[in-house]
């Protein structure tokens, strides 16, 4: 069964690193970056089912990333998180394509949840595990 690709970029190298621990428990093969220009080149390279991207960074923001996800591969489901809560960027980047908007701080289960939503819509059924069964699929 093939693993729902997953790039997942947060200037917080920390962040990243949580975040990919949680979604790797739900079976998904996750890239985390921390150099939003890294991530941008890997974005060359290879197609993601799922790209999550903090909104506020240095030179290249989230809804750069959003543009470029959009551009390349329009199956995609890009997933936005940001430690500014601020409504105009979560209904930009919404209007932009995005598939969903998390307010940082969140628990990881509520990204899992997220991404199984996704994973559902792009018919990538996530492994069952630790975390699939805990973040479960539901639709809203």
């Amino acid at each position: 069964m093939p693993k729902l690709q997953v790039l997942l970029l947060d200037d917080e190298p920390i962040v990243g690193k949580r975040l990919k621990l949680a979604l790797s428990k739900t079976g998904c093969e996750v890239e985390a970056y921390d150099d939003p220009a890294a991530a941008f080149r890997r974005l060359d390279e290879k197609e993601f089912d799922v790209v999550i991207s903090d909104i506020v960074m240095g030179e290249i923001d989230g809804l750069q990333v959003l543009d470029r996800v959009r551009q390349r591969f329009p199956r995609a489901k890009v997933i936005m998180i940001t430690g500014y809560a601020m409504m105009s960027m979560a209904r930009s980047a919404m209007e932009k394509g995005a598939f969903d908007f998390i307010a940082k701080p969140f628990k990881p289960d509520d990204l899992r949840t997220v991404v199984a939503r996704a994973a559902a819509e792009l018919g990538i059924p996530l492994d069952p595990g630790v975390g699939a069964t805990r973040a479960g699929v539901t639709h809203e």
